[in-house]
C-alpha cells in the first residue's frame, strides 16, 4: 500500500473558516450516518415521487401575461365586455368543393356551432356563427328598418333557403369577418372563459385542444369539408402535445449518458451511482414542484431535463475526483470523504450560481417565467443534496472498478501532450493574442446583437415551426379573410351614459383615420363605424347620411339598434379595434407609438385613452415587460455571480478573469439570435440567464484547481497543465454532457424547444472552451505567476498505488 497523499484538499477551505468547520463536521460523522443519510434519501424519494406521478401539464392564459401592467390591468376592468376580443378560438370550417351555400355544408356548419357550443370553457353567449342569434343582417326598406337572423329558424334546408343566406350575409356585411371573401369558408368564434362558471376549475388548455381536434376536426373533415382552428388556446395545446416527445428527448439523453460517462470512467459503478443521483434529483424537483401547487406548462416543462443535465455535468467532477484519490492509496470512505473535501467548496459556489441564474428571472412579470425560475431554482436546490451528499456516500459503498483504476493509471502515466499545447496560452504572447481575439469577437457580437429585436419576428405562432399545422391554418386565415387575427383595442373612457355623445364620437373617428394611416394596419373598426351605417340607414339608405351626428336623439336611436359588445353596461367606456398585418415586435411599437401620441394630444378630462388589449395589445404589453426587464435580470445576475466568485477566491482578478468569457459568451449569444431571427420573448429570454448561470461552473471548477497547484509552488504554465490533466477533462466532459443534454431539442416539432436547445448546446460549448482557453489567458496577464516553483518539476508527496494493490484494499 502506498503512502496517502496528506494535503488533498481544496485551497479555498484555508482562507473559509467558518466554511472549513463545517466540512470537517461532516467528514468526522461521514462513516457514522452512510446508512442514517441513505435511509433519509430512500423515504424522500419515495414520497416526491408519489407527488411527482400526480403532476400533469397546465397552461394558463393569465400566467402567458404580465399582470401588472397598465395594459394588462386596462384590459382586465373591462374583462368581461372585451372577452369576445382576447382569448377567442376560430374554427374555419371549409368547403372544399365551392361556396358554402349549399344545405350540405350549411347543415355540416350548424353541426360544428352545436358542437363548439357544449365544449366545457366556451364562452356560449359570445360565440357567433351564421348560424348563431347573435348575428343579424339589416336592411333599410320603405317601410323603415328590416332585420333578421343570418341563418333564420324557419330554415328548411332547400337551395332556395340556402339562396337566401347568401343574400342575408351580404346584408350583414360579414364578408371578411364570418365569412371568407371568396365565400368558400365560415368561421367560428369561440370566447372562453379561464375559469369555469360551474366548477370553479382553471380552462385545461390541454383538455380544451383535445376536444377541439376529436369532436370537431377528426369528426367532420372529410373530402368536401376542411377543418381549420387558430387562437391563443390552440398554440397552446399544440405546444403541449409536442412536449410530449420530451420523454423521447430524455430517453435518448439518458442513453447518451450512460454511455459517455462509461467512456470517460470506464466503471459502471461510477456510471450508475451518478445517473441514479441525477434521476433522483429530478423526482425530487417534480415532487415539490406538485407540493407547491405549480405545474408544468410547455415553457417549464424542459426543466427536469436540465436539471438531468446539470446534476450529471457537475457529478462528473466526482468521478474524476474519486479515480484520482483512489489512485492516490485512499480506502473507498478515505477517497468519498477527500472527493467531498475537494469539491464542498467549488461545486456548492458553481450550483449557487446555476441557481442565481434562474432565480434572477423572478424580476419578469411573467408567470410562466417565473414558474420557470421557481422549478429550476428548486431542481438547482435539489441537486446540491443528491450530487454532494448522497452521490459521495454512495461512492463510498461501492467504490471504483479495477477497469476504471487501469484506465486511470493510463490516463496519469500519458504523456498529456495536448495539456502542453492548450497550457501554453499562458505565454504572455499567446495570451496577449487570446485577449485580442476575445475582444475581437466580443466586437463582432456586439454588432450583431443591434439588431436583436424585442418580441416576435415573425407572423402565425412562432412557437411553433413555419409548416406546423397550426401556421398553416392561420396562413389560411390571413389570405382569405379581410379582418386579421391580430387584434390591438384602445378602450376610449368616458363618464357614465358619454360613450356616444358627439365629442367622444369625433375624437374616436380621428383616431380611427389615424391609425389607419399607420403601416402595419389594415383597418379599424368601433362603435361608431357601425352607427355611421346606421344614421344612413335611418334616412332613408342615403350615404350622405353616412356620418357622425351632433342630435344627440339620432345617436340615442342609433345606439339601440347596435350589438352591445360595441361598448360596456353603463356606456362609460368604447373598444376602437385596431386590425394589424402581423403581431410582430416592429408593428407592435408603431402601433402603441401612433396610439399614445393621439392620445397625449386628444385626451382630455372626459375622453380617456387606455391600452390595451386584444391579443396583439396583450402581446405588446409582454414586450414591454421583457425589454425593461431584461437589462435588470442580467445586472442582478452578473453582480451576484461575480460576488459569489469574489467571495470564494478573495480576489478581483480572479473574478475578471472567470467573468468576462461569460459576459463574452452573453453577447455573442445574443448576436447568434438576431442572426437567426429570433427575437427576445418568453421563450427566449430564460436561455440568456440560463447560460450565465450555467457556464459560470467551468470556470470556477478550473479555477478552483489551478488555485490548488498554485499553492503547492508551481508556476502558472506547469499548474495549469495539472489542472488540465484533472479537472481540465473533467470539464470538457461536462460542456459535451450538458451540450448532449439540450442539443436532442433541436430535433423538436416545437420551434421555441428547438431555438433553445440550439442556443443551449452554443453557449454551453462556448463557455467551456472561453474557460479552458481564456481563463489561463486573462489570469497569466492580471495575476501572474504567483506559484513559487521555478516553472520546472511537480511537487509529489507520494506515490501512486497499483490498481491492484486498491483492489486488495479497499
Amino acid at each position: 500500500m502506498s503512502q496517502k497523499e496528506p494535503d488533498a484538499g481544496d485551497a479555498d477551505l484555508v482562507h473559509h473558516s467558518v466554511i472549513k468547520r463545517f466540512e470537517q463536521f461532516f467528514e468526522l460523522q461521514f462513516e457514522r450516518f452512510r446508512l442514517p443519510a441513505l435511509f433519509f434519501f430512500g423515504i424522500a424519494s419515495v414520497f416526491f415521487a408519489f407527488q411527482a406521478v400526480q403532476l400533469e401539464p397546465e397552461a394558463s392564459f393569465q400566467k402567458m401575461v404580465p399582470s401588472s401592467h397598465p395594459f394588462i390591468q386596462n384590459f382586465l376592468a373591462y374583462e368581461n365586455e372585451l372577452r369576445p376580443l382576447g382569448n377567442v378560438v376560430r374554427i374555419v370550417v371549409e368547403n372544399r368543393k365551392g361556396e358554402i351555400y349549399t344545405p350540405e355544408f350549411l347543415n355540416t356548419l350548424k353541426q360544428v356551432t352545436d358542437e363548439v357550443f357544449y365544449i366545457p370553457g366556451v364562452s356560449r353567449g359570445g360565440m357567433k356563427s351564421v348560424w348563431t342569434p347573435n348575428v343579424v343582417w339589416n336592411e333599410v326598406t320603405e317601410d323603415g328598418f328590416v332585420a333578421g337572423q343570418i341563418i333564420p329558424p324557419t330554415f328548411d334546408g332547400s337551395l332556395e333557403a340556402a339562396g337566401q343566406v347568401r343574400t342575408n350575409v351580404a346584408r350583414a356585411g360579414i364578408v371578411g369577418t364570418l365569412v371568407a371573401n371568396d365565400h368558400r369558408s365560415a368561421v367560428i368564434l369561440a370566447p372562453l372563459q379561464e375559469v369555469d362558471p360551474e366548477t370553479g376549475e382553471k380552462l385545461d388548455y390541454a383538455r380544451l385542444s383535445q376536444r377541439l381536434e376529436e369532436s370537431v376536426r377528426d369528426k367532420y373533415a372529410s373530402e368536401d369539408v376542411n377543418i381549420r382552428i387558430v387562437g391563443f388556446a390552440k398554440i397552446v395545446g399544440d405546444l403541449i402535445e409536442g412536449a410530449a416527445a420530451i420523454g423521447g428527448f430524455f430517453g435518448i439523453t439518458f442513453a447518451l449518458t450512460v454511455v459517455v460517462l462509461w467512456l470517460y470512467s470506464r466503471c459502471w459503478r461510477s456510471t450508475l451511482a451518478t445517473v441514479f443521483c441525477c434521476s433522483l434529483a429530478v423526482i425530487w424537483q417534480l415532487g415539490v414542484v406538485r407540493l407547491l401547487g405549480l405545474g408544468l406548462d410547455p415553457y417549464s416543462i424542459l426543466v427536469p431535463f436540465l436539471t438531468f443535465a446539470i446534476g450529471v455535468s457537475h457529478a462528473v467532477q466526482n468521478i474524476s475526483t474519486m479515480a484520482v484519490e483512489r489512485m492516490n492509496g485512499r480506502s473507498n470512505i478515505e477517497a468519498a470523504k477527500a472527493t467531498f473535501r475537494v469539491l464542498f467548496i467549488p461545486g456548492s459556489i458553481a450550483l449557487l450560481c446555476n441557481a442565481v441564474g434562474f432565480s434572477t428571472l423572478l424580476v419578469i412579470d411573467i408567470g410562466v417565467i417565473r414558474e420557470l425560475a421557481i422549478s429550476a431554482s428548486i431542481g438547482v436546490g435539489v441537486i446540491i443534496f443528491t450530487k454532494m451528499f448522497l452521490l459521495p456516500v454512495l461512492m463510498s459503498y461501492l467504490g471504483v472498478s479495477p477497469a476504471a483504476l487501469a484506465h486511470q493509471a493510463r490516463r496519469m502515466r500519458g504523456g498529456h501532450r495536448w495539456a502542453h499545447v492548450v497550457a501554453r496560452v499562458t505565454d504572455k504572447r499567446m495570451a496577449w493574442g487570446i485577449v485580442a481575439a476575445g475582444a475581437v469577437v466580443l466586437a463582432l457580437g456586439h454588432t450583431a446583437s443591434r439588431d436583436l429585436k424585442i418580441g416576435d419576428l415573425d407572423p402565425g405562432a412562432p412557437e411553433l415551426r413555419v409548416d406546423s399545422r397550426y401556421n398553416i391554418d392561420n396562413a389560411f386565415v390571413v389570405e382569405h379573410y379581410s379582418t386579421s387575427s391580430d387584434v390591438f383595442v384602445v378602450m376610449v373612457k368616458t363618464e357614465p351614459g358619454e360613450c356616444g355623445a358627439y365629442p367622444v364620437a369625433a375624437t374616436v373617428d380621428q383616431l380611427q383615420w389615424h391609425m389607419e394611416n399607420v403601416p402595419g394596419v389594415e383597418g379599424t373598426s368601433s362603435l361608431f363605424s357601425a352607427m355611421k351605417k346606421v344614421l344612413a340607414g335611418q334616412n332613408g339608405g342615403d350615404l350622405r347620411w353616412e356620418s357622425l351626428t351632433r342630435n344627440r336623439y339620432s345617436s340615442n336611436a342609433a345606439h339601440r339598434l347596435l350589438p352591445s359588445e360595441l361598448f360596456n353596461s353603463d356606456c362609460s367606456m368604447v373598444p376602437v379595434l385596431i386590425f394589424l398585418e402581423d403581431h410582430k415586435a416592429e408593428t407592435l411599437i408603431r402601433v402603441v407609438d401612433a396610439v399614445q401620441r393621439f392620445a397625449a394630444e386628444h385626451g382630455s378630462d372626459g375622453i380617456e385613452f387606455e391600452l390595451a388589449a386584444g391579443n396583439a395589445g396583450i402581446e405588446a404589453a409582454t414586450n414591454s415587460v421583457i425589454k425593461q426587464s431584461k437589462p435588470l435580470m442580467l445586472g442582478l445576475e452578473y453582480a451576484i455571480v461575480a460576488l459569489l466568485v469574489l467571495w470564494e477566491f478573495k480576489s478581483w482578478r480572479v473574478t475578471v478573469c472567470i467573468m468576462l468569457p461569460l459576459f463574452i459568451t452573453s453577447v455573442l449569444c445574443e448576436g447568434l439570435m438576431a442572426m437567426l431571427g429570433l427575437g427576445v420573448k418568453v421563450a427566449t429570454l430564460p436561455v440568456i440567464a440560463l447560460g450565465i448561470g450555467i457556464g459560470v461552473d467551468y470556470g470556477i471548477y478550473i479555477y478552483n484547481k489551478l488555485e490548488h497547484y498554485l499553492e503547492k509552488g508551481l508556476a502558472l504554465k506547469d499548474a495549469y497543465v495539472e489542472t488540465l490533466k484533472t479537472t481540465g477533462g473533467a470539464v470538457a466532459l461536462t460542456g459535451v454532457m450538458l451540450a448532449l443534454g439540450v442539443a436532442t431539442w433541436i430535433f423538436s416539432d416545437i420551434k421555441f424547444q428547438a431555438d433553445m436547445g440550439l442556443l443551449l448546446t452554443f453557449m454551453f460549448l462556448w463557455n467551456m472552451f472561453g474557460a479552458v482557453v481564456m481563463i489561463p489567458a486573462l489570469a497569466s496577464l492580471l495575476i501572474g505567476n504567483r506559484g513559487k516553483g521555478a516553472g520546472g518539476g511537480i511537487a509529489v508527496t507520494g506515490t501512486m498505488a497499483s490498481p491492484k494493490a486498491l483492489q486488495a484494499n479497499p
